[in-house]
């Protein structure tokens, strides 16, 4: 059995933003040369998030609607973990949206179902952050 793993950058230069990482995916997938098998792709940093979903603009609004009632950035003294940062909605948001994705690889291919894509989430953004690609099989 093959393992690849690579680590990808990203700085946000908003505080929030959902971002496709498909491409970039499916980038490493080719660089691993790995045709059968699973890839995980995980945030490594507490207030990002890494899930599938719809690439609509319309559905990406009303995450950022949806998140915002459930975890409302401000004002910021409403949570008993600011103080240092003001960032406690952006670790509840991650908590929301989830850590990481694990996807079928089959001949080479992310074996995806109809219209599924991989987007980061940032809710803590800029600044230089990673995620994982983990890839194992033949």
């Amino acid at each position: 059995m093959k393992s690849y793993r690579k680590e990808l950058w990203f700085n946000i230069p908003t505080r929030r933003m959902l971002l496709n990482i498909t491409p970039d995916v499916n980038a490493c997938l080719q660089e691993s040369g790995i045709r059968e098998g699973l890839c995980l792709v995980n945030a490594m940093h507490i207030t990002a998030s890494v899930f599938i979903n719809d690439d609509e603009s319309g559905l990406h609004a009303d995450f950022e609607k949806w998140l915002e009632k459930l975890a409302p950035e401000k004002p910021y003294s409403q949570y008993q973990h600011n103080g240092y940062e003001d960032n406690a909605d952006a670790h509840l948001k991650r908590t929301i949206m989830g850590r990481e994705v694990v996807v079928a690889v089959t001949e080479g291919k992310l074996d995806f179902g109809p219209w599924e894509q991989i987007f980061y989430g940032e809710f803590d953004g800029k600044r230089r952050k990673r995620l994982l690609v983990k890839i194992i099989g033949e």
